[in-house]
């Protein structure tokens, strides 16, 4: 941005040059005036010292994003070479679903870090977003039977649905007709006990924004089965999730997509509860690593 105006700044001072230049060629022919031509030249001197200074500025800039590029190589690194040590084997024989409510996908680094943390992913569900506007709702409803089921409970109905079927998959059937339909996507082994659920939120526009009637209902399915809910979503997300999943006291982390959010997760699902991430629904970065045993670990 400030090379983009620097060069703005350029073509403005060379157009004031040719300007300037053309003031003195007709005033010195018209006017044959020395005091026009002195202030001119004045005016032209300010003009080279002005940029003069940009072009140092630019310099400056252009040294300080070179510095904070490396900073932050460092720091990437850094990150990779701690991870394994704060994760490593946490959170063996954990199994887990993830789902999806935000149709944006996730990084692939997240099931890889949960990998190195012990935890065995059986499922991944994406809820799609936009299933509402590209699918013929009432042709939904009756080939599924819901033709009771109001415009403003189909949303609830389908993630009450998709949660139980990962949980229990007593209802393969309409799994399978809301997968044909194109409102969710399925991966992985269902019907399997599980440690825990990971509720990945977000959104990128504000009318796909279904926290009330999709992403509440699912945690709240979870939760009555007594199973462990977690929800994330990604640093620049438009449209924050945390505020509402955190009505229903669970565990969120909103930096997802980093190193030190994927640390948060595996503490708060290893017991370490709370808010964490970079916005101002967190409480704090990371979980304190208060015992001894774990700082030593991590210094060995």
């Amino acid at each position: 941005m400030v090379i983009i105006d620097f060069r703005y700044h350029i073509a403005s001072l060379v157009a004031v040059f040719l300007a300037l230049g053309l003031g003195i060629l007709v005033g010195g022919i018209m006017l044959k005036s020395d005091v026009l031509v002195d202030r001119q030249k004045q005016m032209t001197d300010k003009l080279e010292i002005q940029l003069e200074q940009l072009r140092q500025k630019n310099e400056a800039v252009e040294a300080q994003v070179s510095s904070l590029q490396v900073n932050y190589k460092a720091q990437e690194e850094f990150e990779k070479q701690i991870l394994p040590l704060l994760v490593k084997g946490r959170l063996e024989g954990y199994q887990i679903a993830l789902v999806e409510t935000n149709s944006y996908s996730f990084s692939d680094d997240l099931i890889a870090v949960l990998q190195m943390a012990g935890v065995k992913v059986l499922s991944v569900t994406t809820i799609m977003g936009s299933f509402d506007q590209s699918v013929n709702m009432e042709a939904l409803k009756a080939r599924l039977s819901w033709k009771d089921v109001g415009d403003g409970q189909l949303a609830t109905r389908l993630a009450s649905e998709v949660a139980r079927g990962i949980l229990v998959n007593d209802n393969r059937p309409v799994l399978d007709s809301l997968v044909e339909a194109g409102v969710v996507k399925i991966s992985g082994e269902y019907g399997k006990p599980l440690s825990g659920v990971v509720i990945i939120g977000g959104s990128q526009e504000r009318e796909m924004i279904k926290t009330g009637a999709v992403d509440l209902p699912v945690i709240d399915y979870f939760l009555a089965g007594k199973i462990p809910v977690y929800g994330v979503e990604e640093m620049d997300i438009p449209y924050s999730y945390m505020k509402e999943y955190q009505k229903r006291r669970i565990s969120t982390v909103d930096n997802i997509d980093s190193v030190p959010g994927q640390v948060a997760l595996v503490l708060a699902m290893a017991g370490k509860s709370g808010h964490y991430g970079i916005k101002p629904t967190a409480q704090k970065l990371l979980p304190a690593l208060d015992d001894a045993k774990e700082v030593k670990n991590v210094l060995r």
